[in-house]
């Protein structure tokens, strides 16, 4: 009894608690952030310093070869460049209307595909190779297409006695043949949509049609809510992709108006009657052709911001349809 009570601690001592919990907690987090090191580094590298940099310009006037600062400058003549505003109008415009009619005209074909029993692998094909194609190369074909002298759509078109547009010289028609471009290169919305539905559980239509769901029910009630993730990835990839829309409006409106960039020549961008003209051309116009740096750093910077507008109101617009359907 005297052993064991004089192994016991007294009143006076206190047990030691161990000491190897921090150690180890902080060698967990060296070992995360030695995992996370190559992400950091580079985020830093090509998100985070170009960005502050951006910033910085912005204050400045910048030509690559003088530097001086001049406040906010750069700021007040954005919102005297009628340019600038016209490109974000057109810029807006196709986002308003093609990046909607892209996803529906995917999610269209995509159905079509899931319903057909035979033929589906050949017709899949066939709406997914427009995409493949080089954008240039599909820009020029699609004018080609289209010109109201030499084109087969004309000629077949003219001899049905169907009246056509003149596309790509008509400022009220050159916004619509772009996106009817974009609808001819629809494969890459159409893949992924095809992958979600083909992901829908078959189960939940069998169950549907049991307690007498109609075919817009089904679609409504399981189709959409199932699918939703992928819709918002194909919408907010498909606005980021089409604010950045630069190569097929440039060539279409070179193609159209005959123009060619040749040594010693400038051509105006956004033909006919700055109706094609978008904000990335505006940028990539005053950057490197006007070399105004700093003003192409406040262009830059909006593009980012409105960029950043969309993609938090279709996250909005999407937690409420989610949150809709379950508390339905």
């Amino acid at each position: 009894m005297t052993a064991l009570s004089a192994r016991r601690p007294g009143r006076g001592h206190r047990t030691r608690r161990p000491v190897a919990a921090p150690r180890a907690r902080r060698r967990h987090r060296l070992r995360v952030l030695a995992f996370l090191s190559p992400w950091l580094i580079g985020s830093g590298l090509f998100f985070g310093y170009p960005l502050l940099a951006t910033v910085y310009f912005s204050f400045t006037r910048y030509d690559l070869f003088s530097l001086e600062y001049v406040g906010l400058t750069n700021y007040r003549f954005l919102l005297q460049d009628e340019d600038a505003w016209q490109s974000m109008r057109n810029t807006l415009w196709l986002v308003v209307v093609m990046v909607p009619l892209r996803v529906l005209f995917g999610l269209g074909a995509a159905q079509l595909l899931t319903q057909l029993k035979a033929g589906g692998s050949v017709l899949r094909s066939i709406v997914y190779l427009p995409y493949l194609v080089p954008p240039v190369a599909a820009t020029v074909a699609f004018v080609f297409l289209l010109n109201p002298g030499t084109g087969p759509v004309e000629q077949i078109a003219g001899g049905l006695g169907i009246p056509m547009p003149d596309w790509f010289n008509e400022p009220g028609w050159s916004k619509p043949g772009l996106t009817l471009l974009g609808l001819w290169a629809v494969g890459d919305v159409m893949i992924i949509l095809l992958a979600a539905l083909l992901d829908v559980p078959r189960q939940l239509y069998e169950a549907s049609a049991i307690d007498g769901a109609g075919p817009w029910q089904r679609f409504r009630h399981i189709t959409l809510p199932t699918i939703s993730p992928v819709l918002l990835f194909a919408a907010v990839t498909g606005v980021i992709q089409t604010l950045q829309y630069f190569t097929q409006a440039m060539v279409a409106a070179k193609v159209a108006a005959g123009q060619a960039d040749q040594p010693g020549t400038t051509t105006v961008p956004g033909y006919p009657d700055g109706s094609t003209l978008t904000f990335p051309q505006w940028l990539y116009d005053e950057g490197f052709r006007q070399f105004n740096m700093g003003y192409a750093c406040v262009l830059a910077l909006l593009l980012l911001a409105v960029s950043m507008a969309f993609t938090l109101v279709l996250l909005r617009q999407f937690h409420a349809f989610t949150d809709e359907e379950g508390s339905g």
